[in-house]
Parts: C-alpha cells; sequence; structure tokens
C-alpha cells in the first residue's frame, strides 16, 4: 500500500513509520504545520506541533530513508479547532480539542489529500487496533490498557476506518515502543510525551480564554438560585470545577461546592455540593458510528466520558435523532461538550457529543 505516515516529531508517531515501511509498504512522511507563530518552541512536555517538533519528525524520516513533507494546516486548525474550543466554551460547554483535532484534521482534512494524492491510508502512532469484522472493519481498543486511544479515536467513520492504519495498537507497552525506537537509531526515543492543549502550551486555560474572550463580572449561585459570589467570566469555569470559586457566602452544611453549571446567556455560574455533579442521564444529537450502525434502537454498551476514565456499563437508546445513554451507576461530574463514546467490550460503537445532563439527586436534595 501507499502510506502516508503522520509524523508528529513524537516517538509513537516515528515508530510507526518505521514498522509501516519495515512491512513492505511505500512510505511518505509529513507532519503538520498547526501554528503560523513561527517561533514557537516545545517547553517541556507541555503542547506540540512546534519546530523542535518539525525538526524530529525530519530526522526520523531521514534515518527512516523516506520522503518527507511539512504541510501548513495551521489556517483549517484554527478554523476547525481552535475557534470551535473558543466557541464552546462561549456557549457553557467543556470541549474537547484532541477530539475535534482528529475528527476534523487528521482524518478529515489530511486524509482526505492523502486520497487525492492517491495514498491508499493514513499512518498514526495511535494506540488502538483494526480488525475485520462479520460487517466490516471495527475500531477496537489497544492491547496496552494504560495507553489506549480509542477514546479520541471514536470520532472515526466507518470510511474513514478503511484508510488508516494504526501499527501500534497490538504493542504490549510504551516503553517497548521506545527501546524499539533506540534499537533503530531514532534520536526520539526518550523524547517526553506532550501534555496539555496544543495551542496553549504553558497550560494556563483560563487566562488564554480571559484573553481570546475577554473578561465580564457575573454572579455564582447555589441551585436555589441565591447569589453566593461573583466572578470575572463564565468562560473560565467547566462542571466539577473547586478551585477558582472566590465564594462570599459559606454553604450552609460548611462543605466546599463545586461548578454544577455554566450559563453563557446571564453570564452565571451555578454550584452545589459535590453529591449534586452525580448525573443520571447524558444525550446528544451529534453523533457518528465507527462502522456499523446499531441494528437496534436501544441497547446496550459501556460508556466513557473521558479519555482516561473507566467505562460504565450503561442502557442507550436512539429516538427522534437523539442518543440518550443511562448508566448503571451515575457519572460524576459531566459536562456538556464532553464527548461520551460507546463501547460493546473492546469495539468502539460510535460517538456523540454531550448536549444534555440530568443530574441524579433534585434540586431541593
Amino acid at each position: 500500500m501507499r502510506i502516508l505516515a503522520a509524523m508528529s516529531g513524537g516517538v509513537d508517531s516515528a515508530v510507526a513509520a518505521a514498522r509501516a515501511v519495515e512491512a513492505g509498504h511505500d512510505v511518505v512522511g509529513v507532519h503538520l504545520a498547526l501554528s503560523r507563530a513561527g517561533g514557537t518552541l516545545r517547553t517541556g512536555s507541555r503542547g506540540c506541533c512546534t519546530i523542535e517538533d518539525a525538526m524530529d519528525a525530519r530526522r526520523a524520516a531521514d534515518r527512516l530513508g523516506i520522503p518527507f513533507y511539512v504541510w501548513d494546516f495551521s489556517e483549517r486548525f484554527r478554523d476547525d479547532v481552535i475557534e470551535d474550543f473558543i466557541a464552546e466554551y462561549q456557549a457553557g460547554r467543556t470541549p474537547n480539542p484532541c477530539m475535534r483535532c482528529n475528527e476534523k484534521i487528521k482524518f478529515a482534512a489530511l486524509l482526505e489529500r492523502a486520497l487525492e494524492l492517491g495514498f491508499d491510508a493514513v499512518c498514526t502512532g495511535h494506540y488502538a487496533t483494526l480488525i475485520d469484522g462479520p460487517d466490516g472493519l471495527e475500531l477496537h481498543r489497544a492491547s496496552d490498557a494504560a495507553k489506549d486511544q480509542s477514546y479520541v479515536l471514536g470520532v472515526l467513520t466507518a470510511e474513514q476506518l478503511r484508510h488508516t492504519y494504526f501499527p501500534l495498537g497490538a504493542t504490549p507497552s510504551k516503553a517497548l515502543v521506545r527501546a524499539e525506537a533506540e534499537a533503530r537509531g531514532l534520536t526520539v526515543a526518550q523524547k517526553p510525551d506532550s501534555h496539555d492543549i496544543c495551542f496553549i502550551p504553558d497550560g494556563d486555560t483560563r487566562g488564554w480564554l480571559a484573553e481570546k474572550v475577554g473578561a465580564m463580572q457575573g454572579d455564582v449561585v447555589d441551585r436555589s438560585g441565591s447569589v453566593v459570589g461573583t466572578h470575572e467570566g463564565a468562560h473560565a469555569f467547566t462542571v466539577g470545577q473547586r478551585r477558582g470559586l472566590s465564594l462570599g457566602v459559606p454553604a450552609p452544611d460548611g462543605k466546599p461546592r463545586f461548578v454544577l453549571e455554566v450559563r453563557p446567556v446571564s453570564n452565571t455560574v451555578v454550584v452545589g455540593p459535590k453529591e449534586a455533579l452525580a448525573t443520571a442521564e447524558i444525550a446528544g444529537e451529534r453523533f457518528t458510528w465507527a462502522g456499523r450502525a446499531p441494528r437496534a434502537t436501544a441497547f446496550a454498551c459501556h460508556v466513557q466520558i473521558r479519555a482516561h476514565a473507566d467505562p460504565v456499563p450503561a442502557a442507550a437508546r436512539l429516538e427522534d435523532g437523539l442518543l440518550t445513554v443511562v448508566p448503571e451507576s451515575p457519572f460524576d461530574g459531566v459536562a456538556p461538550g464532553q464527548t461520551a463514546v460507546l463501547y460493546d467490550g473492546t469495539r468502539v460503537i460510535g460517538q456523540f457529543t454531550i448536549d444534555r445532563t440530568v443530574s441524579a439527586v433534585p434540586v431541593d436534595a
């Protein structure tokens, strides 16, 4: 096959490209330039897609003896990921930019260009597994549960899965990947993994958002609507947050309070006891299936609401374009805007963006 290897400059994508070459594929490496800030440099393990990363990717491609290119996707990344991130926070939701990047950039814009240029598939260093099932290609968890990335790949459609290649999915551990990189003479063998949001490399999401959308004072209220404090911008808060709440009125029971809801229209933040974070139901209209769609409109599954959360047994139903999931035991602190990924064992069924949540604790409790 003709394989386009997306090379981020990290050890995973370098080893994935090496395995594609070793498997006999015709491989070309490409690094995506996602920022036009030419002086951007990585700091420790923060951020990615920097000048340093591009140079590391080029060195890896040279070592593998494959052609290498840098493609400028900065405008598409700004429109589809960064602007979406800002808009979601302004709407009182908590987005996952890595999920959006996979959906809009790596497996949409990049894959589209790859197919136009005659490539058969895009290769990445994600830890996930593709299996030929009775109804077509299936996306499954990686063998290394600690590194499994099937959650952030839950946005892939059946058509996209047919043109993807994940060489690391069956690798038992990241340590083995690093050892392999060392043995192959790849200089990124011990390079630290990137963390945080790539376009906010200092990790100060609140400060970054304040610069983008501005600060505007509003009320912090309890579940009954009583004002218990003020804030400098609702965009700075997300469901489940405890720190950063400047509350002038203590809770009657003296216990700490948490963000339960963000209301952007009124610029209000709702707080309450930790127990009120328990979520009995989630629902959304924006959903996709990773392969064959479920045959029934109601089905059992496991649902995962964060990249590193434990999957929870649940019942799902699709009715009038709305996908609703009721977990066997309540979720803890779910925010609209998060992505829920549905599983059947290790297989990814599909995903949806959470638009609505229902608390397991009544307001007057």
